[in-house]
């Protein structure tokens, strides 16, 4: 079956970095999109980035030019590097493969 397994979360200070994992198995991981979502206390969840199978990136204009998404075809792996961490950035970070979802791993900022 499709498994999503997000890493990499932690407690950060403000303009500080972390990169999450998503490590992807059961299905064929180089011809599909993934996305990352992340959801906030008490707040709807939103899309965070999304990459093609040809590497074709989007961002939600809350994280552009800080967060970088990317991908390792080799490695069955989808990345997300966060830059320059502010506290509204707290939240459960979660990889999404179409209707797949990972557990999601939480990310925190303090001020």
């Amino acid at each position: 079956q499709v498994q999503l397994v997000e890493s990499g979360g932690g407690l950060v200070q403000t303009g500080g970095s972390l990169r999450l994992s998503c490590a992807v198995s059961g299905i064929a991981f180089s011809i599909n999109a993934f996305a990352w979502h992340r959801q906030a206390p008490g707040k709807q969840r939103e899309l965070v980035a999304e990459i093609t199978s040809t590497e074709t990136t989007t961002y939600a204009r809350s994280v552009k030019g800080r967060f970088t998404i990317s991908r390792d075809n080799a490695k069955n792996t989808v990345y997300l590097q966060m830059n320059g961490l502010e506290p509204e950035d707290t939240a459960v970070y979660s990889c999404r493969q179409g209707s797949y979802w990972g557990q999601g791993t939480q990310v925190t900022v303090s001020s």
